[in-house]
């Protein structure tokens, strides 16, 4: 019997409304109709009523000025989505038992597309914290997170994406072309895990571990993140080693069994940073 092709189920206005909902999460302070227009492309007479209808359902809500920000709706969804995530849960003692032997701040992330997504977040019991949020993306290419997931991404699917992450140097330390990216990501495997050195943000630095799953893939990570005064480079090639056990442990819990190329916690190369 000849394969019937699958049945398109595109709704083209449910995938605006969703389209809308994204760009507002991209958009802290919020935006005003017209604002949203010139994003989605959409006339304004057709983003009035989007905006009124998600308003209605509570997913977004208007200020007397006319901004609009998300709603209470998205947060209780997103807040049940983080819950019903079983590598949240999973991890939660490792990450607070890397917190509380580095008094630093503890990140979990997993990837979309080309980004990665805080969904877990332990903050530094010490004064001077990093700023950062559940629920946040960051860029692959310039992260330490991103980095492992870059790293750990099938042969095939990394070349294809490489050329879509629109390189930016957010910071002179950022990396500059694609080039120096894969020579980077090389390291990353090669050690087994990924440092962001002021890359992303300035005076902040990182060290992040891969979290393998069942199937030996990763679509995971997690992260030590310090202020530069915190984190000069000798203690950041100590840590490295704790948080790859962490993250090792995870993944065993995850029923990740196959040891893979740079899956055993390896002691930094001497000169090494990455």
């Amino acid at each position: 019997m000849a394969n019937t092709p699958k049945r398109s189920y595109n709704i083209t206005a449910l995938q605006r409304g969703l389209h809308l909902l994204h760009i507002f999460s991209e958009s802290p302070h919020g935006l005003t109709a017209k604002h949203v227009a010139g994003r989605s492309r959409l006339p304004v007479s057709t983003v009035h009523r989007f905006l009124a209808n998600l308003e209605g359902a509570g997913f977004l809500n208007c200020s007397g000025d006319g901004v609009y920000h998300l709603g209470i709706a998205c947060f209780a969804i997103g807040q049940a989505a983080l819950g019903q995530l079983d590598i949240r849960r999973v991890s939660l003692p490792y990450l607070q038992e890397l917190n509380r032997q580095t008094r630093e701040t503890i990140h979990l992330t997993v990837r979309h597309g080309l980004s990665a997504v805080y969904v877990e977040k332990l903050d530094s019991p010490e004064q001077l914290r990093i700023f950062s949020r559940i629920g946040a993306a960051v860029p692959l290419y310039c992260t330490a997170v991103g980095k492992i997931i870059l790293a750990y991404m099938p042969d095939d699917e990394r070349k294809q994406a490489l050329p879509q992450l629109g390189l930016q140097r957010l910071t002179p330390n950022t990396v500059g072309n694609l080039q120096e990216l894969e020579a980077e990501l090389y390291r990353v495997r090669k050690n087994g895990y990924a440092c962001d050195l002021e890359e992303h943000e300035l005076h902040i630095r990182c060290v992040a571990a891969p979290i393998w799953d069942h199937a030996g893939g990763v679509n995971a990570s997690l992260s030590i993140t310090a202020p530069l005064v915190r984190m000069p480079v000798t203690r950041l090639r100590q840590l490295a080693t704790l948080i790859q056990t962490a993250g090792l442990q995870i993944s065993r819990e995850l029923g990740y069994r196959t040891v893979s190329h740079g899956s055993p916690p390896r002691r930094p190369a001497e000169g090494s940073a990455a």
